[in-house]
């Protein structure tokens, strides 16, 4: 049996993680298309704050979403660590601002906890729970629901 498969035997998932100003974030590596470098988006008139604009990928219209903003972080500048992570969600394709992207990390489902039920600026349904790898916690997001949620503003696919 491969790495792959042992992973897969142990329930063991990918995940891409990424920084917001001082917290570790994770998304499943499955739900990401690719990485790039911020390049300035057309902005969209009267889109929400946190949606930046939008961009043209190969043809495709992107929009971009500021996750700092959407997530009433410290507001941070844009610099050479600044990066757009082109997500591909139910065959739509949303790009998502974040300060800097560490790396692919394999948690296996004991690694796992519940998020804690605090208000915060992320809706609770759109946490799967909070991962730990030695002193590394990192918050695991549902990417999906987070970006088809209504308060994010984007137009659905249907």
């Amino acid at each position: 049996m491969n790495d792959k498969n042992a992973g897969a035997a142990t329930g063991a998932r990918e995940y891409l993680t990424f920084r917001l100003g001082q917290e570790e974030y994770g998304i499943d590596i499955l739900k990401v298309q690719e990485i790039r470098g911020y390049e300035t988006p057309t902005r969209i008139a009267q889109a929400p704050a946190f949606i930046k604009g939008v961009t043209n990928l190969r043809g495709t219209i992107v929009p971009i979403v500021d996750m700092r903003l959407r997530f009433a972080c410290a507001r941070a500048d844009y610099d050479t660590f600044t990066v757009v992570i082109i997500l591909n969600l139910r065959e739509r394709v949303v790009g998502i601002v974040v300060d800097s992207v560490s790396d692919v990390m394999e948690l296996a489902a004991e690694n796992i906890r519940p998020a804690p039920d605090v208000d915060s600026a992320i809706d609770a349904a759109c946490i799967r729970g909070l991962g730990s790898v030695g002193d590394r916690m990192l918050i695991l997001l549902d990417i999906e629901k987070l970006m088809s949620g209504v308060d994010m503003g984007l137009a659905t696919a249907d």
